[in-house]
This record gives C-alpha cells, sequence and structure tokens, in this order.
C-alpha cells in the first residue's frame, strides 16, 4: 500500500497540534500579564478564583519587577 508524503505529514502535524492545544491554565509571563494577553489569560480563569487571584498575584510581581 502506498501512502502520499503528504497524507502522513497532514497527520502527525494534526496530532502534534491536538497534543499542544489547551490543557491547564496559562503561566503568569510577560506576554500573560499586559494588555490583550491578560485579557485572554483571564478567560480562561472564570471557574477558578483561587487560581485567578495566584495568576495575578504572579503578575503583579513580574510587573515590579520591570
Amino acid at each position: 500500500m502506498k501512502v502520499n508524503k503528504n497524507v502522513v505529514g497532514v497527520i502527525v502535524l494534526g496530532a502534534a497540534l491536538v497534543g499542544c492545544g489547551g490543557g491547564g491554565l496559562p503561566e503568569a509571563d510577560s506576554v500573560n500579564c499586559a494588555g490583550r494577553g491578560m485579557e485572554k489569560a483571564l478567560g480562561e480563569f472564570k471557574n477558578n478564583e483561587a487560581a485567578r487571584q495566584a495568576f495575578l498575584d504572579k503578575c503583579n510581581e513580574i510587573n515590579q519587577g520591570k
């Protein structure tokens, strides 16, 4: 059975992207703690107030260190 390289490539790429997508909450870093990154990150914490507050505290530490 001859399999096209493109088909195999698409399957591998799809599996890699599924493995990378989501799962877990965003980490506090310079991108997620500023502007649009902060808006998107906080949306992930809508059902977990304790984790949201811990994220905000870590962002405050990062921003004060600048």
